[in-house]
């Protein structure tokens, strides 16, 4: 059923029939459902929280630029810098953040730091 008003939400916005997407969900439905379980604070927080793909991408940028490196050492070091100047832009809270966390206490408050 959710499948399927999904194919009518894409058609009208024009971008694509939905197809390749459904049948995508349809052979990985058993790893997909249980995300739709949690509220949408939540999923929200878990589908937009890329924090550890934009620290590979940001390493990955730098690896690509400088081409072949000389040694391990060299490459371990280049990484060091990278990581250290991302650490800069860490720790900002999305405005989403504090109604995902609300529900997070509330399922997994057994869980959560004090």
């Amino acid at each position: 059923m959710m499948l399927r008003s999904g194919r009518s939400r894409w058609n009208d916005r024009g971008v694509h029939d939905g197809r390749n997407t459904q049948k995508s969900w349809r052979s990985r439905w058993n790893e997909v459902s249980p995300f739709l379980e949690y509220p949408p604070e939540i999923r929200k927080a878990i589908y937009t929280t890329n924090a550890i793909e934009a620290l590979n991408r940001q390493l990955r940028k730098v690896l690509k630029t400088k081409g072949a490196l000389p040694s391990d050492e060299a490459a371990s070091k280049l990484l060091f810098l990278a990581l250290r100047n991302a650490k800069k832009t860490w720790g900002g809270r999305t405005r989403e953040w504090t109604p995902a966390f609300a529900q997070f206490t509330v399922l997994f408050g057994d869980r959560l730091p004090n």
